[in-house]
Order: structure tokens, then sequence, then C-alpha cells
């Protein structure tokens, strides 16, 4: 693989993660407007999640499905 294509790569990737950024914002967006939940839970959720372990978040996972 040339740079070109390492750095064509970073650029989908940039691409990428700007829409599911989007997609996310936008679903919170909306389910904070309908008042199915408030900015204090997703900050909270975030708190609790990122303080979490990996194998804390796949054990977590399994137990969802």
């Amino acid at each position: 693989m040339n740079e070109l294509d390492i750095l064509a790569q970073i650029g989908d990737l940039k691409e990428i993660d700007y829409r599911n950024t989007l997609a996310i914002a936008s679903l919170i967006e909306v389910l904070v407007e309908k008042g199915l939940i408030t900015r204090h839970d997703i900050a909270r959720k975030s708190k609790e999640l990122d303080s979490m372990s990996l194998e804390e978040l796949k054990v977590m996972r399994v137990r969802n499905f």
C-alpha cells in the first residue's frame, strides 16, 4: 500500500467518523426533544461507560443480547 492509498483511507475514516457523530447527535437531540431522555441522562451514562474497562463493556453487551 502506498502513501497515497493510506492518505485516502484516512480521509474516508474522517468522513465516516463525521457521519457517525452526526447520527448519534441527531438521535440524542430527537430523544431530548421528545422528552424521552435528558441531557443529564446522557452525561451520566457517558461518564459511567467511560469509566468501565473493556472487559466490563463486553460483559454488559453480552447480558443485553
